[in-house]
């Protein structure tokens, strides 16, 4: 019993004790420590320090926000370098995180901020960015990294679009060589590629790079053809590029300078005796800001600091990573006020883990875990509320909700706002705000107010210059050793000549710029080259195009660009033919053929049938009714022949080859010959799958007419398979062989440029301006017409023309019936008008004395008189006669 008495009070007062610990440590704290780590040096540093002060004097002094809670501020400078800053921020970390601090902000540096993040995950203490744009910064890899500023994610999206917007291909990157500028600029590559751009050079800059590296970077960037740049630097930095670029005349007329927001953040934070010098240095340029909502808060914000600006108390112009900072402070304010209703109290705690780090050089520093961390860090999540900046809120991944920037120009003296973009809506000309929801969940279509480019220039710029006289476009060329009037290297001289090589000239003389080449020749001249690996050549940058005979192809599309066709193209099949004359006796009509009986029925009722339908001569004779029939039927053969199906019928010459098209010839399992170099051999093979052995390839015309007279069977080719321009100048050669079927494939002949190159589009539309205006025919008709061009075109058409010769043998026939008809009306006659003499003496017989005929003369002249007698009145005449003789008996 004594001992329980005893036991009673040593309870109560360790109760008494517990309660009153607890108590203690459920009092809500009279001040809460947040670390701000930042370089004070710095375009960014200077207006986010202003930011924050204010923001913590404006929060204190709040009464409804943190009652009876003091925020204290520890805020540590980073230095502006890497390595400097790293360090430094480092020791500043350890330095304010061994003062209890709840969260950390900054810095704006992303490399620092991938270095805290780590420690801020160890000790659990949120550490929310106003500046580290770095897309690689996530969720995943740092649970406690919350960015309060857009991603570049964002910005490289909306700067993708811009460069889509005015059609450029290719843009040169410039970069600090950071975790900022790699990553930024990788994003905006993957981006363009999307939409078939690309970045063409990447000139990484070192972060304290000097005026003589920058100026050899930008000096070598003026020869590689591109003319857009993408500048992302630092805000600190980038004005040395374009000091530079203005001593190197690259802010002229042509070039096309883009940034992203750290030249707004530069130029927003300037004094206005620094912009006006800044404004001459950088007009022309187009650049990203951040965007900010106009509202009542801000501009009272602004305001109240440009008062302290005049007042000297402020050195500098607010920008907008400074009303991220602010709001970035009131965030922790408000998220730290929901916890303390949650939770009442902040409290620290030793970690094991950490335990080996205090026996290491940092073993003055006592690191303490945030307990609460967790638990702020999901209040921070859930930030809801309308700040400087807009609408604060994070999404899943912590970034900032509602990505948005204006399109800045820089003029003489001013900065233009010439449009908006959103993740939403795209470009546009009005702000995501003043956008309505229909619209802002479709993409409208982009549109932007006119820019004044470098020099003043108003047209949008080219974006690329072609080549230069320092660096010429390096063409390369096929050494053709047959067919070489296409295209050739003139033996001996550097002089490069042909048909392709004119229209090239000419084309390039139609473009309103001047662009400077150089043409090399592609191949030994001893064979003819593969065109393949020339086009491959293009597409690996050895050389900028290739101009020649090349065929458009779908392989070779994937790689290369090509320009308009200028020549038309297909392939056909040749095969040696013998040209028969037409025949006089035309056995190919189907319904004159049969046994004789039938064609003479058929011949005699067509002819007669022509005969009753031609009403126009009254001819009662037998014989001039026979002559008129076998001359309707000539003048019927000759009309109807000259009709386009007898025309083709009778004019198709005749082939000694059973080839008679692309089928019959794979179908022949025969010899087949192609022209070295060029794609039919590979066209055959995977298109037609034939099969390699039956390929033969051949160099130049003779071999062609070799092969084809070999034939097959003595180790020749059946037939060849050609493009239809080669063929055409064989053919003109050797009059022997033909084209039979039908082409095979179109295609065309173009200029092959590398993927991308503006040079195809123009030299496209030069080449239509060429066809329009007759060059093109006149080129053609030089190359391959010259003196002889309408001989030759009367050689060609020769065989498709009709002659008398073709109609001998009808009028042969109808000669015979002429004059058979002829001779037997004579003989006729004849003997008629021996009888009507006969007759006529008899009669007058018995009249008169009958007086003897006198003269070979008189009695061919009564016999002409006779044949002008009717037949009907000599009929009469002979009929009186038979009547008399008659009544004599």
């Amino acid at each position: 019993m004594g001992c329980c008495c005893l036991l009673v009070p040593v309870f109560v007062l360790v109760w008494i004790q517990v309660g009153l610990y607890g108590f203690v440590e459920c009092q809500p704290p009279k001040v809460v420590n947040i670390a701000a780590v930042f370089s004070f040096d710095s375009v960014i540093g200077r207006s986010a320090k202003t930011a924050i002060e204010a923001a913590i004097y404006d929060i204190n002094n709040d009464t409804s926000i943190l009652k009876g809670i003091r925020l204290n501020p520890i805020i540590k400078n980073s230095k502006c370098s890497v390595f400097n800053g790293a360090v430094e921020a480092m020791v500043a970390v350890f330095q304010v995180v061994e003062q209890e601090v709840v969260a950390i902000i900054g810095p704006q540096s992303s490399s620092v901020a991938r270095m805290i993040s780590f420690i801020a995950n160890g000790l659990q203490i949120p550490l929310i960015s106003f500046a580290a744009t770095d897309p690689t910064l996530s969720a995943l890899q740092f649970p406690y990294f919350l960015r309060m500023t857009l991603s570049d994610s964002s910005q490289m999206a909306a700067m993708a679009d811009l460069i889509n917007y005015y059609e450029w291909h290719e843009v040169i990157a410039i970069f600090v060589d950071d975790d900022y500028g790699r990553n930024g600029i990788s994003d905006l590559e993957d981006r363009l590629l999307k939409k078939m751009k690309k970045i063409s050079y990447k000139l990484p800059l070192p972060v304290k790079a000097n005026q003589s590296y920058i100026s050899d970077m930008l000096g070598k960037s003026k020869v590689i053809g591109p003319r857009v740049y993408v500048v992302h630097v630092n805000p600190d930095s980038g004005r040395a590029v374009f000091s530079m670029a203005n001593k190197l005349k690259m802010m002229t007329s042509g070039y096309v300078w883009l940034t992203t927001e750290w030249l707004s953040a530069s130029v927003d934070s300037s004094s206005i005796l620094v912009n006006q010098t800044s404004f001459q240095t950088l007009s022309g340029v187009v650049g990203l800001r951040q965007h900010v909502w106009e509202s009542d808060q801000k501009r009272n914000f602004v305001l109240k600091k440009r008062k302290l600006m005049k007042e000297g108390l402020i050195s500098h112009e607010m920008n907008n990573y400074g009303l991220y900072a602010y709001d970035t402070m009131w965030t922790v304010a408000r998220a730290l006020d929901e916890l303390l209703k949650h939770n009442g109290t902040i409290t620290f705690s030793s970690d094991k883990n950490l335990h080996g780090l205090k026996e290491s050089s940092l073993q003055k520093t006592d690191l303490k875990t945030f307990d609460n961390g967790s638990l702020l860090l999901e209040k921070l999540k859930q930030t809801n509320f309308t700040g400087l900046t807009g609408q604060v809120q994070f999404d899943l991944f912590r970034n900032r909700v509602g990505a948005a920037y204006d399109v800045i120009n820089i003029g003489k003296d001013v900065v233009h706002t010439i449009g908006y973009w959103s993740n939403n809506s795209g470009l546009s000309l009005l702000p995501p705000e003043k956008l309505t929801g229909e619209l802002e969940s479709t993409r409208v279509n982009p549109e932007l107010e006119t820019v004044t480019w470098p020099g003043g220039q108003k047209d949008k710029p080219r974006g690329w210059v072609v080549a230069t006289n320092e660096r010429p476009l390096r063409i390369g060329i096929p050494n053709r050793a047959s067919f070489v009037d296409f295209v050739r290297k003139m033996d001996g001289t550097h002089e490069i000549r042909g048909y392709c090589i004119d229209i090239f000239n000419a084309t390039i003389g139609l473009l309103p710029y001047s662009v400077p080449y150089r043409l090399e020749a592609f191949g030994d001249g001893k064979s003819n080259p593969n065109y393949d690996e020339l086009v491959k050549l293009v597409a690996e940058d050895v050389f900028d195009a290739a101009v020649g005979d090349i065929g458009i192809t779908n392989r070779r599309t994937k790689v290369v660009d090509f320009t308009q066709p200028y020549a038309a193209n297909g392939l056909v099949v040749v095969t040696p033919n013998r040209k028969n004359k037409s025949s006089a006796w035309h056995r190919i009509n189907d319904d004159f053929r049969g046994p004789p009986r039938q064609q003479l029925i058929t011949v005699f009722l067509f002819s007669l049938s022509t005969l009753f339908k031609t009403n126009q001569v009254d001819t009662i004779s037998t014989l001039g009714k026979m002559v008129m029939m076998v001359w309707l039927f000539l003048l019927m053969v000759i009309t109807s022949s000259y009709t386009a199906s007898l025309t083709s019928i009778l004019t198709v010459e005749q082939l000694s080859s059973p080839i008679t098209g692309i089928d019959s010839l794979i179908a022949s399992n025969q010899r087949i010959g192609c022209q070295a170099g060029t794609f039919v051999h590979s066209y055959l093979q995977e298109s037609l799958d034939i099969p390699q052995g039956r390929l033969v390839p051949l160099q130049n015309e003779e071999d062609y007419a070799r092969a084809l007279r070999l034939g097959p069977k003595n180790g020749g080719v059946a037939a060849i398979v050609d493009e239809l321009p080669y063929v055409e100048c064989f053919l003109s050669n050797y009059e022997d062989f033909g084209i039979v079927g039908q082409m095979i494939s179109k295609s065309g002949w173009g200029f092959a440029f590398k993927r991308g190159s503006p040079l195809a589009v123009d030299l496209s539309t030069a080449i239509l301006k060429l066809s329009e205006s007759g060059e093109l025919q006149k080129i053609n008709k030089k190359w391959f017409c010259e003196d002889d061009c309408e001989s030759r075109q009367r050689h060609v058409s020769d065989p498709k023309q009709l002659h008398i010769s073709s109609f001998w043998g009808l009028f042969l026939v109808c000669g015979i019936a002429t004059f058979t008809a002829l001779v037997i009306f004579l003989v006729k006659a004849a003997c008629q008008f021996a009888r009507y003499k006969k007759t006529q003496r008899e009669l007058l017989s018995h009249t008169s004395p009958v007086q003897s005929t006198t003269g070979c003369g008189q009695a061919i002249y009564h016999f002409m008189d006779f044949l002008d007698e009717k037949e009907e009145a000599i009929k009469k005449i002979f009929k009186q006669y038979d009547n008399h003789q008659s009544a004599e008996r």
